[in-house]
């Protein structure tokens, strides 16, 4: 048996622990309490204390590059009209687009009865091609391709359009096959 003097000082009790519970907390397995007050003591002790009390925090914001603030951002979705204008210009195709949005108004360039005989194919290296129904509709329109460009121009800035080149109309070649004669003159009469 341990001397007095050896005992060390008893410790003034701890309201958080009860007799019966171990150093942990946790009930001794000897001794049982049917009605269950000594436990939900040693659980109201363990939450009094600090043990399981929850620390609420504010949840941080990821620093990731990805994620966008309150404010607009080229990440956040977009409108279609407003995503394909971006896409046009920086793909260099406004004036192309600007050539052909005005070309699709071509009754409007050079009136009803040549838009009814002619329509444009073509815009390339500043050069609109127009395919006319006839020579004398090609002829026509030859006459009137200053006025054309100088329109052109004017609506879409100097420079966008350098000439126009009228073609006529698509005539089968009889200029193949074994009974074709180099430098002649064609099927004569056929076509006037």
């Amino acid at each position: 048996m341990p001397e007095p003097s050896d005992r060390p000082a008893e410790e003034p009790l701890d309201p958080r622990r009860a007799p019966g519970v171990e150093e942990g907390g946790s009930p001794r397995q000897e001794e049982h309490d049917p009605t269950g007050l000594q436990l939900a003591r040693t659980i109201a002790g363990s939450v009094a204390s600090g043990k399981y009390r929850r620390r609420r925090t504010k949840p941080q914001r990821p620093v990731d590059p990805q994620s966008t603030g309150a404010h607009p951002d080229d990440r956040d979705p977009q409108l279609l009209g407003s995503a394909l204008n971006r896409l046009v210009e920086s793909q260099g195709w406004s004036k192309q687009i600007s050539v052909r949005l005005l070309l699709g108004k071509w009754p409007a360039l050079v009136g009803p009865v040549n838009a009814a005989h002619s329509i444009p194919v073509g815009y390339q290296d500043a050069v609109v091609t127009v395919r006319a129904e006839s020579t004398v509709w090609a002829t026509s329109l030859h006459a009137m391709a200053p006025q054309l460009v100088a329109k052109l121009n004017e609506m879409l800035g100097d420079g966008t359009v350098t000439r126009v080149e009228i073609v006529g109309p698509d005539i089968p070649s009889w200029k193949k096959g074994r009974r074709s004669v180099r430098d002649g003159r064609g099927p004569r009469d056929t076509y006037g």
